[in-house]
């Protein structure tokens, strides 16, 4: 069974789902993002994500590795 939960860092909203089997909390990177950057538009934090993977893939860093993407509820209900 997963819990669902949201943190707050810097009054940002920031989603996490803990995993039973792997006994840790997994984070939307987006909301991390968007928390860091103290930015609410979802889309710019997409697109700054997105454009930091390419950027470290680009330059063979490891700190990204292949994820699969978690399915979290987002503010508006989807």
């Amino acid at each position: 069974m997963s819990k669902i939960s949201i943190r707050f860092y810097k009054d940002h909203k920031v989603r996490a789902v803990w995993d039973e089997d792997g006994n840790h909390w997994w984070f939307s990177v987006l909301d991390i993002v968007g928390a860091v950057n103290q930015q609410d538009d979802h889309e710019k934090n997409r697109n700054y994500w997105k454009y930091l993977k390419a950027k470290l893939r680009k330059e063979q860093s490891e700190v990204v590795s292949d994820t699969t993407q978690l399915k979290l509820t987002a503010a508006d209900g989807k």
